[in-house]
């Protein structure tokens, strides 16, 4: 796992020059985005929000957002098409409103502090990359260690991630004592809580030209709607 404790940004990617390879690569070639670093902030850039189709390669272009998860995987499986060493990490880690602003009227409304998520990243050169987080926008408190770390592939966002994420929930219940109040699926139903709320913020907006947007949407073959 990385040395560095703290998560970096797209910022610490290298600019990588995209060569011809396969269909996650070929709409940023043909878009003009000719690098790893910028395609990882044009994905970083997207809104937040959850993909309807896991299986769908290419779920976070066509549906222009993603979460930590498919963004990640995506970068991930471009990496691979590039030969780039750059690996798909879950870690674990105590979310609050402190370091995952948005979320603090529902823990405060269930009087919880703090609530174990999984969260995905790249590990690039030994640094923890989450192209989610602009070094702008960086939380009052950042993430900065992670109770359980492990490499997995683009394909383990689903059922695995979640199979993972339910049994260390578990057993942080019995560890921390929140167990005396409060059972796995009431505090799953609360993370569930918790993610709606970072969906309702007003998206991130997406800063890079309207030209390169469309011409990824249209490398696709989709429709923009204006």
């Amino acid at each position: 796992m990385p040395d560095a404790a703290a998560l970096h940004s797209w910022e610490f990617l290298d600019p990588v020059v995209l060569q011809p390879a396969g269909p996650i690569t070929a709409p940023f070639r043909a878009a003009g985005v000719n690098d790893y670093r910028s395609a990882a902030r044009y994905i970083g850039r997207l809104p937040y929000g959850r993909n309807a189709n896991l299986d769908d390669p290419l779920a976070v272009l066509i549906e222009s957002r993603g979460t930590c998860s498919t963004k990640h995987a995506f970068l991930r499986r471009l990496a691979m098409e590039q030969n780039i060493a750059a690996k798909l990490v879950v870690g674990i880690y105590e979310m609050s409103d402190r370091n995952t602003p948005g979320i603090g009227l529902v823990l405060e409304r269930y009087g919880i502090a703090r609530l174990p998520e999984a969260h995905c990243y790249l590990n690039y050169c030994g640094k923890r990359i989450d192209v989610t987080r602009e070094l702008a926008t960086v939380p009052v408190e950042a993430i900065s260690h992670f109770l359980h770390e492990e490499e997995i592939a683009p394909n383990q966002i689903g059922a695995y991630k979640v199979d993972l994420h339910r049994r260390f929930l578990r057993h942080w219940m019995e560890q921390s004592g929140a167990a005396a109040t409060h059972t796995l699926d009431q505090l799953w139903r609360i993370r569930e809580q918790c993610i709606v709320a970072l969906s309702a913020q007003d998206p991130l907006s997406v800063q890079v030209t309207e030209l390169v947007s469309l011409e990824i949407y249209g490398s696709l073959g989709l429709v923009i709607k204006t």
